[in-house]
């Protein structure tokens, strides 16, 4: 393996809550709340098919034009957007900060292959930006995971093949997205959900080096 391509959210640090607060309040003002259960179908899914989900639920997929889904995908991020600014290295996941110095130590190319369209912002915020030598957001791409598109762009990026590349996430999204890209795949979670990954570590404290490598 010559690369690590990494998640953002829920793997380098939880901003996944503030997605689930954001797309929350949206819920509500639209007349269709949901749970924390129907919000782990969101993870890993852009923004706009995210809000499309949440219509289906409430059965309002119809009962808005394209420009006015546009605009409560905005008013979406905004709200995002407030609630993260307060993101500081203090936010940085257990573990993380360690094993992606190991990784730079060892020679490894370290990506980032994120579906948020703010992921440079919340990665300048945790004080992390030097730690990655490329990072792709869903701004940059046509297709959201589990499309490999995000994840194929980072392993271009970094001039490395896929199949020399691990990919750590979090959602079932995006552990199909890593083995379409033809990357071996590391899950944080819980291994009865991601079930695809051919590596479960159940929180971030089990990224080691020798724990990725010794099951490799």
């Amino acid at each position: 393996m010559k690369a690590f391509i990494f998640d953002l959210d829920g793997v380098i640090t939880d901003s996944a809550e503030y997605h689930y607060l954001a797309w929350k309040a949206l819920g509500e003002d639209l007349g269709i709340p949901f749970d924390r259960e129907f919000n782990e179908t969101l993870k890993g899914v852009s923004r706009t098919e995210s809000l499309e989900r949440i219509l289906r639920l409430g059965g309002r997929e119809n009962d808005f034009s394209l420009e006015e889904k546009e605009r409560l995908a905005t008013k979406k991020n905004e709200h995002y957007v407030s609630l993260i600014s307060k993101i500081t290295s203090d936010d940085i996941l257990p573990g993380v900060e360690t094993f992606l110095s190991e990784l730079k130590e060892a020679g490894y190319k370290i990506g980032m292959a994120s579906a948020s369209k703010n992921a440079h912002m919340v990665t300048r915020q945790l004080g992390l930006l030097h730690a990655f030598d490329h990072i792709v957001d869903a701004a940059t791409v046509v297709d959201s995971k589990p499309h490999p598109e995000v994840f194929l762009k980072a392993a271009e990026a970094l001039a490395v093949e896929p199949k020399d590349c691990v990919g750590v996430e979090d959602a079932v999204a995006g552990i199909t997205a890593i083995h379409a890209a033809g990357m071996f795949a590391v899950g944080i979670g819980d291994p009865l959900v991601l079930t695809e990954a051919d590596i479960v570590f159940t929180d971030t404290t089990g990224l080691t080096l020798d724990n990725v490598l010794t099951r490799i």
